[in-house]
């Protein structure tokens, strides 16, 4: 879990520990209350893709940083962490927003339970609508989005990529499904340029880059804007810092890269031979077709079994 306390007004990341009755920001000024912003998730909200010196960095930071006027602090706290399933955040990373009572919450799950051999676009639903709708009712503005095709940005073998569509389809349209539901801002990740713009992935192809973290950042900003939620500055269009070269991402790859790639390999591996077992005797029997429609009909009876809708709590964020 990474917390920042009272962001710098540059949007340079300085920071500087919090105070009881507001936010001590730099220079020694003290604010009115911070404003509390939370990120669920995974490796994408983590950060991964966009490294700094400690750590790494993100959209979520980089948002953080543009979630309230120049005057007001911000609270920022990431709970997200590499390879979680929406399961995680309702056992682990949801009792810890909550207790932080946020203004903002980002939500953004699902890739990874789209890679085990297990997937179950029901358990999904459930998890994602919990963990949406106990945002919802403190009273949190809550960020979604739908994401990319691992697949397409790794360009996998049609045995792998096909399945990985299909699901990937069925947990954006739950996403879509109840971000709608809960009166969500919600940010289509999913439709934004990563393969024709090479620049905005990282060396992994998977997670974006650091300006690809950037445009996340400013797609959220943006839609913020259309509320009436007093924000601060939009988010740089691009890093300050120059993008790493050739030299430095081979560096990456054989120390921290190669190390996330075998931790993924232990529980994504196995997962990812058996989908393309499957596909692979779906084509023999020419049923590729029924996969598809199956999944449909999985993600539609997923969504009609949740529970009533919520009851609309007063002056709700217009959903986007």
């Amino acid at each position: 879990m990474n917390t920042i306390a009272a962001v710098d007004d540059d949007g340079g990341g300085g920071t500087v520990p919090g105070a009881a009755g507001g936010a001590v920001r730099p220079g020694g000024r003290t604010t009115g209350e911070a404003v509390r912003f939370v990120a669920l998730g995974d490796s994408l909200t983590e950060g991964i893709g966009d490294p700094i010196a400690d750590g790494w960095r993100g959209w979520a930071a980089l948002l953080a940083r543009s979630l309230a006027p120049p005057q007001t602090g911000v609270e920022f706290t990431n709970l997200a962490r590499s390879g979680a399933l929406t399961t995680d955040l309702t056992a682990e990373q949801l009792p810890a927003a909550l207790a932080l009572r946020p203004r903002f919450a980002a939500v953004v799950a699902g890739g990874n339970d789209t890679l085990r051999s297990g997937f179950d676009v029901e358990r999904t639903t459930r998890a994602l609508d919990t963990v949406l709708g106990g945002l919802t009712d403190t009273g949190a503005v809550v960020l979604t989005a739908c994401l990319p095709d691992p697949g397409s940005l790794l360009r996998l073998p049609r045995p792998l990529a096909r399945p990985l569509a299909r699901r990937m389809r069925a947990v954006n349209t739950v996403v879509h499904a109840l971000a709608v539901r809960h009166r969500a801002v919600h940010l289509h990740i999913a439709e934004l340029p990563w393969t024709a713009e090479r620049q905005l992935l990282s060396v992994d192809r998977l997670h974006p880059s650091a300006e690809g973290h950037h445009l996340i950042a400013r797609g959220f900003h943006a839609l913020l804007t259309a509320t009436d939620h007093p924000l601060g500055p939009v988010p740089a269009p691009v890093p300050t810092e120059p993008p790493p070269g050739t030299l430095a991402d081979v560096r990456w790859m054989a120390t921290r890269g190669t190390r996330w790639v075998v931790d993924r390999s232990t529980d994504l591996l196995p997962g990812l031979v058996a989908l393309a077992a499957v596909e692979g005797y779906a084509r023999l029997r020419g049923a590729t077709d029924r996969q598809d429609h199956r999944m449909t009909r999985a993600t539609t009876t997923a969504l009609a079994s949740l529970p009533a809708p919520p009851r609309p709590r007063p002056d709700p964020t217009p959903p986007t």
